[in-house]
């Protein structure tokens, strides 16, 4: 069976941002301090955000559950998501989420966005008519 590389996850693709001022010291304050330093999944291995080749479904779902149970723990869990929708991140579990658990959180998004125009432009042609 293979194992997963024994790396740690790789962050430097990820964009700098803030990290929440209610998490740093008022050292840190002064200083843009990108929000993936202070990510739990820095300190465990990328294997467990990421799938092997052909990893059998039983041990898919094992992995990603373990990789849901670090990011629950993690203090930028909500940045990281974000990070991720936005990007979009194709592969692996960030912010507690699957890629597929993103593309419906995607496509959710892109409906409800669509309702609200929808309803804007009814309220529109209702003031106008």
């Amino acid at each position: 069976m293979l194992q997963p590389p024994h790396s740690s996850l790789p962050v430097a693709a990820v964009p700098a941002q803030r990290v929440p001022a209610r998490d740093r010291d008022q050292r840190d304050r002064d200083q843009d301090v990108p929000w993936h330093t202070e990510a739990v999944c820095r300190r465990d291995e990328a294997g467990l955000f990421f799938a092997p080749s052909k990893e059998p479904t039983a041990a898919r779902l094992s992995r990603e559950e373990a990789a849901k149970r670090v990011c629950s723990r993690c203090p930028v869990m909500v940045e990281c998501r974000e990070h991720a929708l936005l990007q979009p991140e194709p592969y692996g579990v960030w912010g507690g989420l699957t890629a597929a658990e993103r593309r419906v959180v995607l496509a959710r998004r892109r409906r409800r966005e669509m309702d609200l125009k929808k309803a804007a432009r009814a309220a529109a042609n209702r003031m106008a008519g």
